[in-house]
């Protein structure tokens, strides 16, 4: 099937001149009706034949005897939510991370601006910000004996060079001011050792947990729309496949990967909006997960529906990393979202 050129910029060219006109940053107290958090899904998990083992659990204490067989909880989500005063958003929003990372990623900015779970209050959405299976204040199990893989742990080199903020292997430095973005970068460099602070270890055998408790998040809350970063991406797509009643609109920042494309049909009627930074026609890698996405897109729009999709370049604005919610422009682009929202109608 051939791509027409207009799915790739008829919603961007509509959102052109709002957003070469810039954008404001908020400033001021929030004003909240609720707040809370609770954790979701999970499973038991009994284990037997292990040795038991002495544990001083502090120093200076009386060491104790630990029985590391029986029953454990695993594999459960923590969702925080905000609800603002004035309710405008029509549905609330849920906001799912990228890999190796947790709800922090969108509640600030290395430099210590704003990030979107702010700016999404303030503009009236009910909010729940996720730290997925086996992050934060999900906690994690034992490996290998529940979690099948050992973690991942990234250097404070490979975000750099991975998330497209430096130009390539060796442009990281412990020094600012001797690190090399790519040219006109947004990102804020001089915070780069606060974001690597946000860093956590993930799993690579965890899909499976991870789509669970999201689904379980979908049926305690939803209806509702989704806002889904890199990793996340697939996430979003497949339990929007699983409970297409319940996601009624998906917003995907870069994403990673894709959902089911034998079921592309089953996004059809769900309004979906696809974002892409700066750099990518230069990366090893991005070009390929966007195309894999764009082809994804062709799915769901041979059986009926119509995915927008946003190259951030081709309205103007240049210099975003992979990690846009935190870059100096991130204000900017969350007004993109809010518009498109808007325009889709989960706006009051």
């Amino acid at each position: 099937m051939k791509r027409p050129l207009s799915h790739l910029l008829s919603y961007s060219l509509a959102l052109g001149s709002l957003l070469l006109a810039g954008c404001s940053t908020s400033s001021g107290s929030l004003s909240l009706k609720d707040m809370g958090s609770f954790h979701v899904g999970g499973r038991e998990v009994e284990l037997s034949g292990k040795p038991i083992k002495e544990v001083l659990f502090s120093q200076g204490g009386v060491p104790a005897k630990v029985d590391p067989n029986g029953v454990y909880q695993v594999e459960q989500m923590y969702v925080q939510y905000f609800v603002p005063a004035t309710e405008k958003g029509k549905l609330p929003l849920l906001m799912w991370h990228g890999g190796g990372l947790s709800g922090v990623t969108y509640e600030t900015t290395p430099d210590g601006r704003e990030g979107w779970l702010n700016y999404f209050i303030r503009q009236g959405w009910t909010v729940y910000n996720s730290d997925a299976v086996e992050r934060g204040r999900s906690g994690w199990a034992m490996y290998p004996e529940i979690t099948q893989t050992d973690p991942v742990f990234l250097t404070k080199e490979n975000p750099f060079e991975r998330f497209r903020i430096g130009n390539g292997p060796g442009s990281y430095n412990r020094d600012p001011a001797k690190m090399k973005p790519l040219p006109g970068n947004q990102f804020p460099t001089e915070g780069y050792d606060n974001f690597t602070k946000q860093v956590v270890p993930r799993w690579t055998s965890t899909d499976e947990p991870t789509i669970a408790a999201y689904i379980a998040l979908v049926d305690k809350v939803c209806p509702c729309v989704v806002l889904v970063h890199s990793q996340g991406g697939p996430f979003g797509y497949k339990v929007a496949q699983a409970r297409p009643d319940k996601v009624k609109a998906l917003v995907l920042v870069e994403p990673a990967g894709v959902g089911d494309i034998s079921q592309a049909a089953k996004l059809k009627d769900i309004p979906s909006l696809s974002m892409y930074g700066d750099y990518i026609a230069s990366d090893a890698r991005w070009p390929t997960i966007r195309a894999n996405n764009i082809k994804f897109h062709d799915a769901i729009r041979a059986a009926g529906g119509q995915p927008d999709l946003v190259n951030l370049p081709e309205v103007g604005i240049r210099g975003n990393s992979h990690m846009m919610m935190m870059d100096r422009n991130n204000q900017q682009i969350a007004q993109l979202i809010q518009k498109w929202l808007a325009d889709k109608g989960f706006v009051r």
